[in-house]
């Protein structure tokens, strides 16, 4: 028997059941993941709470990222698979392929190997945010060498792995957070420059920033109300790449700037790379030569240990104290 967590409604963090389950066999283009450790993203809170993209449909499996060993595969899978360390590239419905377990079902096509420098519990802190940023980045918002980047919620996962790659490809990263509590933190892992939005005016820090010309590309995930002020941060021709919701408010569209600034605005999620295997292999390609060259550094908020813990580590995020990745250990 394997241990996997279960909802049987949504709502707050105690929804979460601990439940035994037998692992079936991987069926064909699947592999049976032993986990070794799980990453935490707001897509699974918003998921539990019943507001994520994806409808919740109690009983409903939970958790979009893990990485651990492979253990068994299905048809049509390569067997050299086995006993290689991966992770998984969120693109598959959690509703059918949950990661919090000991064991978990998971499409062959969502694996990715492991870069073998990282630790355990670095392992489940790779993929989601540095493919999101890298897809968001690269695909949807055409960054181009010397580029200003405005990129919110600076201190999530995303958001710091945003700020690595757009250092390492040569542009100039603007972050912002809510205070200034954040501030040093960020400049040390690598942001140019600092925003505290509830501290200063956003448009008018852009602005001197960037010389009046404003930023070129803006990766946002808070989008409600903000995205007006965002759209007038932003360059002629610049390319908004919003990729969250995390204001859970109506995002009205800034019509009469977007006109006056010739300004793309686009929705864009994970599958956008997931869905196309050339630039999959792009991204995972980037994403593993920088780790094992050190170029890109998984930053760890917190660790937790166990599947008891994940309720505990939920909360936590939801306190929004975090720079960096939560990671429970199994």
């Amino acid at each position: 028997m394997s241990k996997i967590v279960r909802l049987h409604e949504t709502g707050d963090a105690n929804v979460l059941q601990i439940e035994d389950e037998e692992p079936r066999q991987p069926g064909k283009g699947e592999v049976l993941l032993k986990l070794e450790a799980l990453g935490l993203n707001r897509a699974e809170v918003l998921y539990r709470q019943g507001q994520y993209l994806e409808t919740t449909k109690p009983p409903s499996r939970i958790g979009y990222e893990g990485a651990g060993v492979v253990e068994r595969v299905g048809e049509g899978v390569d067997p050299a698979w086995i006993g290689k360390r991966a992770g998984t590239i969120p693109g598959f419905s959690m509703n059918q392929h949950g990661l919090w377990a000991e064991r978990a079902i998971v499409p062959a096509s969502v694996l990715a190997e492991t870069p073998k420098n990282l630790k355990v519990e670095e392992s489940a802190s790779v993929w989601m945010k540095y493919v999101t940023a890298y897809g968001g980045l690269i695909f949807a918002g055409e960054m181009k060498r010397g580029d200003h980047v405005l990129i919110t919620a600076a201190s999530s996962s995303v958001g710091l792995a945003a700020i690595q790659i757009v250092k390492d490809l040569g542009s100039i990263s603007i972050a912002t957070t809510r205070t200034s509590k954040k501030k040093q933190e960020l400049l040390e892992l690598g942001a140019d420059h600092v925003i505290a939005t509830e501290e200063q005016d956003v448009v008018t820090r852009v602005n001197e920033i960037t010389g009046g010309r404003g930023a070129e590309v803006i990766f946002d995930s808070i989008a409600g109300k903000f995205v007006e002020t965002l759209a007038k941060c932003a360059a002629m021709l610049g390319r908004m790449v919003e990729y969250g919701g995390l204001s859970l408010e109506p995002a009205p569209f800034p019509l009469r700037i977007a006109l006056k600034k010739q300004l793309t605005l686009r929705g864009y999620t994970l599958l956008l790379v997931t869905m196309d295997p050339v630039k999959r292999a792009q991204a995972v390609q980037y994403v593993t030569e920088k780790i094992e060259a050190g170029v890109l550094r998984p930053k760890i908020a917190k660790v937790f240990r166990g599947l008891e813990q994940l309720g505990q580590a939920q909360d936590y995020m939801e306190t929004n104290q975090h720079v960096g990745k939560i990671v429970v250990v199994l």
